[in-house]
Parts: C-alpha cells; structure tokens; sequence
C-alpha cells in the first residue's frame, strides 16, 4: 500500500515539474495537473453532448433519434417510437409535412407468386430479376429506379438499377478496408449499388455488389505515372472487372468544394497504392480541378469519351455553387447530341471524413436548394425525364429520403447513414487515424474489431428498411412507387402557423418531379410483379 502511494505520488510530481516548465500550454502552466482535465473533457466532448447533454433532435450532424433509427433498422429492431412525436411541429421553421391521402393504397405485400425470404430475395443478385425490398416482416417488395440509366443516350450496357437506395462515395483510404468489405458485401446482399468512391477499385470492393466507380481529380486508378489520365488504363479496369456497371466523375463534394485532398504518405500502404495507381509511401493528391476538362463542353465531350470507350453510362456529382455552369450544361445537353446519363447533387451539409471548417459550414449550397436549381434548369430545357438524378446529404431517412423524390430525385444515395449501420457512433474522429469502431481508421487495433460479415447483414438490413418505409409513404400518399411522388404531396410550416409550398420555396412544377410516361408504366408494372429490373 506505502509503496503504490509512493509511486502514485511520484507519478503527480512528475506531471507537476513536466507542466510547470512546459511552455506549450498556458493552461496546464498556470494549473498542474487539474489543467490536463480540461483536454480530456474537450477530447470527449462529442460523446458527453450525444448520451447525457442534449436531447433527441438537438445533436448535429445526426440527432439521437435519427441514429437510433439506423441502429434498430440495421439490426432488425422494432423502429417504432412511442407515445408521439417529441417534435414542437408548429414552431419549428421549416419543418416538413408528408401529406396523406384519404384513399392510401392497401398494406404492403408482395405481388403474386413473390412471398420470399430475404435470403431468396436478394442472394447477391442484384439485377437480372425482381428488384426486391424486404423489410423486418420478411416480405418482398420490388422498388427498382424508375428510369433506365444510360437509356437515353443509348449506351450499350444501360441497365435499370434494381435499387433506388444506393450506398454513396466512400473511398478505400478514407475508410478502412474492413469497412469497404461491409459495405460492399452488405450492399450486394440488398441489391444495391456501390460507389467506389474517387480512391479507385479496390480488393475489398469485389465481394459481390454492382460498382459506380468514381473518378475524381486525382485520375486514380485509371492514371498515368504523372498523373494524367489514362483511358487505357480505365478500359482495361472495366473489362477486367465486370461489376463495374457505371462511372461517375467527381467535381466536387459537399464536404469540402472545390478544395481538393491529400492522403499523407505514410498512410499509402500497399493495397491503398495499388488500388490509386500511386507509388507506396508517397503523398497521394486529389487537385481542387480536372485537368482533362475546362468548362460545361469540355465535361460533356469526357462523358461521350468514357462512355464511347466502356459502353457504361456516365455521369458527375457536384456540389452547387455558381450557376452559369448548370445553364450551360443544361443547354448544351438539350441541343449537342452529348449528355450525362445521371446527374448527383451533393448538398453543403454532406460529407464523411474530413475537411476545412470554413468549407463544411458556408460553401455550398445545401441538398434541397442546390437540387432545385439544377433540376429546374433540366426541365426548363425538357431534359428532366431523359437523366436519371441522384440526391446525396442527409437523405438516409425515410421523410428526408422522399422529400428528395418529391423534387425530382430518381434515386438516393447514402454515405454517413451507411456507416452508422456498420457500426460508426458519430465520434467524429473520422480525421485523426483514431476511430474507435475501426470504420475510418487504419488502426490494426481499432480496425480488427469490425467484423464484415456481420456489419454488412447490418447494411442489408439498414437498406431494405429505408426502401420499405418509402414504400409505406408512398402508399400512405395515394402512389405506387416513391419515384411517383411530387412536390404536390409536401407542406413546409413556417414556425408561424403557416406554410408555404414546394412550388413557392423551389420554383418546380409538380409535373416536373415525374418520370416519363413510358417510365411510369414500367415502374408500375415493376410494382405489381408483371417485369422484372433486368440488365
């Protein structure tokens, strides 16, 4: 006992003499040792606010209800909340109302001939049948997209996503490879797609499911040794890889535009240098712009290029800021034969690893803003039904999820939301080589913990249940499918006793937010089990 007081005792005026002569910290200078409790209580900040500071919808990025939500949904729980909503709906500014029908469609079920087992429904399969969503009651229900995707510019390998809910760019190197796995595993169990993110395809990318890959400024895997770009090398990479089914070019993202990124050398291991097409140990660039392309012609003339070149639809992600590029873009897409064959918005609030403060909070404009303009000068030119688009930022919840499909979305994808399903907790540590579920970390420590089979069953299930409460939505609204809800269908309360419409907030027309009439029918009778989302 005498001897663990010593040393306890020792161990304190170590600390003592250390902070006293430390010149770093004024802090720990001015007060030894009780100083070090104020880094420790800063460090663990986040997770003190997230479990006993705030309330259920106080916490950002994600609140304490929208996590659970992810949590009971990924691991088949019950997703019910009790005893009404918490929510000050009247005085809150901008808060959405689904508008019902008297008349809903009859409860979800599956067509004819289709009472499948979630292992039967899906099994990998994610196109070539019926596009299945089923939901903790272990039923079926189809909800492919409701365009084709390269359809309109007749690629040679379009195809009908069977999923209209796919997981969003996360690259190999941002996240962990135990993460990739799970994701990519966990979406080839739902039937869903899976962005490569601009890190290029990876090992742990070929566990069963359909790729976008996505190519950003750094060119990589698809680059020259000086880090031009190579169709060669991206030819050669979809023929070698045939889950490959989509390519989409990268301008910016949400969480930092127009900024660029650096992985630091020390952390291009092997697999990472491989995947990049970089060499091991060097610092791994994404520059701020493309140095194929200069303007809105440049990027449609690169779209025909790749798609001339692969057979695969084309498409981009951007962020939104200045709109003359979207005017031109627009036009050009309606008038020069030469058209992206999906377009992604990111809104400002997206984002899943790291970048500058000043970035994630004021550049940008958010998803709902930044999708309104762009959609609006689509359909302006008559070009909104022969471009399938894509919502990304925070629509990983079901009343998020259909607002995007009320402004015209035809498919959503997720990103943060796919990585809570596998275990992230929102330490937001995702910067620091620290996080503590393995998920944005290269830590063998942390990383050995994440087990991917078990996440991905996670993801799987995460999946169907957001594709089946859109369902149950969509039925509630009086409509077949979420690709057939509109603007017409929403309220947003003002926090004063009044609202305004989709149409007043965002200059769309309802009639804008639907598919064609041909697409319609097709979704329709994908509905009622009468086709099947084939390639």
């Amino acid at each position: 006992m005498v001897t663990t007081l010593i040393v306890i005792a020792a161990v304190l005026l170590a600390v003592v003499v250390y902070d006293l002569t430390q010149r770093r910290h004024a802090i720990l200078r001015n007060f030894p040792v009780i100083g070090h409790f104020r880094y420790w209580f800063e460090s663990v900040g986040p997770e003190l606010r997230q479990y006993i500071v705030t309330n259920n919808d106080e916490e950002r990025p994600f609140s304490r209800d929208q996590r659970r939500w992810v949590y009971t949904a990924s691991k088949q729980l019950d997703t019910y909340f009790g005893f009404g909503s918490d929510n000050e709906m009247e005085s809150v500014e901008n808060y959405l109302i689904i508008r019902p029908s008297a008349f809903p469609l009859g409860p979800l079920g599956p067509a004819p001939g289709q009472a499948v087992t979630h292992g039967q429904a899906h099994g990998g399969q994610t196109h070539g049948g019926p596009a299945h969503a089923a939901g903790a009651d272990g039923r079926a229900h189809p909800l492919a997209c409701a365009k084709e995707l390269g359809g309109f510019r007749g690629r040679r390998r379009a195809f009908r996503p069977a999923s209209l809910v796919n997981v969003s760019a996360m690259s190999f190197g941002s996240l962990s490879g135990r993460a990739i796995e799970a994701l990519n595993r966990g979406c080839a169990a739902a039937g869903a797609l899976h962005n490569t993110g601009e890190g290029g395809v990876s090992g742990h990318h070929r566990h069963g499911a359909d790729l976008v890959w996505q190519i950003g400024t750094g060119y990589f895997g698809c680059r020259e040794a000086d880090g031009r770009f190579s169709l060669e090398r991206l030819v050669d990479t979809v023929q070698a890889e045939p889950r490959i089914r989509a390519l989409e070019i990268k301008l910016s993202q949400g969480a930092k535009p127009g900024v660029g990124g650096i992985l630091p050398g020390a952390k291009v291991i092997p697999e990472i240098a491989a995947a990049r097409g970089v060499p091991v140990g060097s610092d791994c660039i994404s520059p701020p712009r493309h140095a194929e392309l200069d303007d809105a012609s440049g990027l449609l003339d690169f779209i025909e290029r790749l798609a001339d070149a692969s057979g695969l639809p084309v498409g981009l992600k951007s962020a939104v800021g200045q709109t003359a590029f979207w005017d031109d873009l627009a036009r050009l897409s309606a008038t020069t034969g030469r058209a992206p064959d999906f377009i992604t918005i990111d809104g400002g609030e997206g984002g899943t690893g790291a970048g500058p403060l000043v970035f994630g909070d004021h550049v940008a404009l958010p998803f709902k803003r930044a999708f309104a303009e762009v959609r609006r000068r689509f359909a302006e030119q008559d070009m909104h039904q022969r471009i399938v688009f894509i919502g990304s930022a925070k629509l990983g919840f079901p009343e998020s999820a259909l607002f995007a499909f009320g402004l015209g979305a035809d498919m959503v994808h997720v990103a943060r939301e796919a990585m809570l399903a596998i275990g992230c907790i929102q330490a937001q540590r995702c910067h620091s080589g620290h996080c503590p579920t393995g998920v944005a970390t290269h830590n063998r420590w942390l990383v050995r913990g994440l087990d991917p089979g078990l996440k991905a069953e996670r993801l799987a299930h995460y999946i169907d249940t957001l594709r089946k409460e859109l369902l149950r939505l969509s039925h509630a609204c009086g409509v077949e499918h979420p690709g057939l809800i509109t603007g017409e269908h929403f309220e947003i309360l003002d926090g004063r006793f009044g609202s305004a419409s989709v149409e007043q907030l965002f200059g769309l027309r309802p009639e804008w937010a639907l598919p064609s009439e041909a697409d319609r029918e097709a979704v329709v009778a994908l509905m009622r089990g009468e086709v099947s989302a084939a390639v």
